[in-house]
């Protein structure tokens, strides 16, 4: 673009050197130079500032690590991989039987119980048993009341549903496999369904010009030569960079690696956006425009669609 602007200035120079007949001389070649400078520069510096730009730019999206409650073996697995499915869709099932036997064995032993407390009831109203054996039937009872909700909440869990829509991709599990309830043994990463938002890393010189509503132009490096219109939804009130947690050490200066860049989300709001079938997590490039010598913005839409272009070429991009 610089160059563009360059051979732009001295086509004009060339012609009003020509047209007023100026003489080339050491006062007149060096006044015109040296405008160029001063001019492209400032337009440069305005452009820069005030229409923020970020190469990095990608949208995120949240999964949900699928971990059995249960500990068995697995019966059914009837989803299929990258097929999007609904909330509530069973997504694996574990074999049922021991819980079912557990729950029946429960039952039982409730039964039995119930008919203990009665027993130890009407003795004590009869005066020939104590208070302490009708406490004690009652504390049996109930705590067999707890272990049976415990055992049917766990025969719920043999079947494992979907949380929202989504889908289940590069999926491994198959029926056979024993599950755990453990915490870093997920059995099936389940990616959910929602609007995708683009997040723009921003240098922080960008802050005071990044405004939620401003416009945007995003591109993407799978679709080469295109530019989607797009608006700032949010700027986020946190850098992870500056992130401390709960510790015994103290922060120090050269745990400082890098100032860091504002994440910017940005809505992509062009209808040829809804075309494309992409891949969540897919990368591009963004620029925003704000009301600040906003005609200088369009040095920024060239630059952008310029890097859109560069998409095509990718091995020297």
């Amino acid at each position: 673009m610089d160059l563009l602007l360059i051979l732009t200035y001295a086509a004009i120079c060339v012609f009003i050197f020509k047209v007023f007949k100026i003489p080339l001389n050491k006062w007149t070649v060096p006044t015109a130079v040296l405008g160029g400078v001063v001019l492209i520069g400032a337009l440069l510096l305005l452009m820069n500032y005030n229409h923020p730009y970020s190469e990095k730019v990608r949208q995120y999206y949240v999964t949900t690590p699928i971990i059995s409650e249960v500990r068995g073996r697995v019966m059914e697995v009837p989803i299929k991989p990258n097929v999007p499915i609904k909330k509530g869709d069973v997504l694996f099932r574990v074999d049922p039987k021991p819980f079912e036997d557990r729950v029946k064995g429960l039952k039982g032993e409730l039964f039995a119980a119930r008919k203990d407390l009665y027993r130890a009831q009407e003795l004590f109203r009869k005066g020939v048993g104590a208070e302490r054996n009708v406490d004690e039937a009652r504390a049996g009872v109930d705590h067999l009341r707890a272990q049976l909700a415990d055992a049917r909440f766990d025969l719920e869990q043999t079947v494992v549903t979907a949380p929202t829509d989504g889908l289940v991709t590069q999926l491994a599990l198959r029926p056979g496999m024993m599950v755990v309830p453990m915490p870093f043994s997920a059995t099936m990463t389940f990616v959910h369904l929602e609007d995708r938002v683009f997040f723009g890393w921003f240098r922080q010189n960008y802050l005071l010009r990044l405004e939620p509503g401003s416009t945007a132009e995003v591109t993407l490096d799978a679709i080469p030569g295109v530019i989607f219109e797009g608006e700032v939804q949010e700027v986020l009130p946190a850098i992870g960079e500056g992130q401390i947690s709960p510790q015994s050490n103290l922060i120090r200066f050269d745990q400082e690696r890098s100032a860091g860049r504002v994440p910017v989300a940005i809505k992509i709001t062009d209808p040829r956006f809804s075309q494309y079938h992409l891949p969540s997590g897919t990368f591009g490039q963004a620029a925003v425009y704000t009301e600040h010598f906003h005609h200088v913005g369009v040095i920024r839409k060239v630059l952008l669609r310029m890097a859109a272009w560069m998409n095509y070429v990718f091995p020297l991009h």
